[in-house]
């Protein structure tokens, strides 16, 4: 199964207009097309959002029995579905389903002869639907449901989908990658167990062979203290995506453009910064701007690589976002997973403290 690209992401949530407006807002995407009952669509509203090579649907039922109003019954807004770019939808969904994926939708094609459009999808982790996508016709119209208005954003500072980070329950990590081995050729290149005080994690990364598609799935140690991701499977109700990095080309640029609109993002203890100059060396950005900006950096063997997490405006406090920005660096700062788990712990605790009467 090869593995060209993200095609899109689509989020279910409970008003499209209202999280298209935020992420236009915040993320600098651009209205590229609505969906509807008049365009084709059944049971539900769609806003379609571009920004380069990011292509975001969100999806409101408009029917009690649609996807989208099961899954946000259940975990909220979030990640429902991503799309799989391919060169043959029809194959990959033939091959991913003999490996023992449950099947979704069988495929169907949009459009006419040399410009159609195939989507077929399975299931993932969880309730993720993965939609395997094949277009003969590259940079054509996203799919004929989708009335298109516009080109997105092609001169944002994001780029395209660099991973998704999904938490699963204790215990369901191996087979969660097993399965993603095996179904969808994906193959494991980085594991981890991360302590911070009382609390665990085990993670472990598999990728694509175009290094295109890449999952970080983290579970919680449950023989010692309940942590963030144990917070996230319960407030979620299961596995789910926790966060979806964006790559940028130029963080320091997207963090304060970002910030201009409103967006927010955790911050860094001062700590964190002092030991930076010993733990990497030189790495092409000035210290004082990066504290500026609570930008973490982290080195590997092949280059830097800086990245940025934003505060999660989700009543659960699960779904947010990352920004990162590699420069020959391939893997994933595991050395600020602690950064990130104390600023996440701290942004629980201030909302704990807002809270309480």
């Amino acid at each position: 199964m090869e593995i060209e690209s993200v095609d899109h992401v689509e989020l279910f949530v409970e008003d499209a207009e209202g999280t298209a407006a935020r992420l236009c807002g915040s993320f600098g995407f651009a209205l590229a097309g609505r969906g509807r009952a008049s365009t084709g669509l059944r049971g539900c509203e769609s806003v379609f959002l571009r920004q380069n090579d990011i292509a975001l649907l969100l999806t409101t039922a408009t029917s009690p029995d649609h996807r989208a109003a099961e899954y946000v019954r259940h975990h909220g807004d979030g990640v429902g579905v991503i799309g799989i770019g391919v060169d043959d939808a029809h194959a990959a969904f033939a091959a991913a389903v003999e490996r023992g994926a449950v099947p979704v939708a069988p495929p169907e094609e949009f459009g006419p002869a040399g410009a159609r459009v195939t989507f077929a999808s399975v299931l993932g982790l969880g309730d993720i639907e993965h939609r395997f996508v094949s277009r003969e016709q590259p940079g054509g119209p996203f799919a004929p449901a989708i009335e298109e208005i516009g080109p997105g954003s092609p001169g944002g500072l994001l780029r395209r989908v660099d991973h998704f980070a999904v938490c699963v329950p204790a215990g369901e990590l191996d087979e969660a990658v097993r399965r993603y081995q095996e179904i969808f050729d994906l193959t494991q290149i980085f594991e981890e167990r991360i302590i911070v005080g009382s609390q665990a994690m085990d993670s472990k990364v598999v990728q694509s062979r175009s290094g295109m598609l890449t999952f970080t799935v983290i579970q919680p140690d449950t023989t010692r203290d309940p942590g963030q991701i144990d917070a996230f499977v319960e407030a979620h109700g299961g596995a789910g995506v926790q966060h979806v990095a964006f790559l940028t080309g130029d963080i320091t640029a997207a963090v304060r453009a970002g910030a201009e609109r409103g967006l927010r993002f955790l911050s860094t203890p001062p700590s964190y910064y002092e030991a930076l100059p010993a733990r990497l060396g030189e790495i092409g950005v000035p210290l004082d701007e990066l504290r500026a900006l609570d930008i973490l950096a982290d080195r590997d063997h092949t280059g830097v690589m800086f990245q940025i997490f934003t505060e999660s405006t989700h009543p659960r406090r699960t779904l947010f976002y990352e920004l990162i920005d590699r420069r020959g660096a391939r893997t994933f700062g595991s050395n600020n997973i602690h950064a990130l788990y104390e600023a996440v712990e701290r942004q629980h605790a201030a909302d704990a403290a807002g809270r309480r009467p």
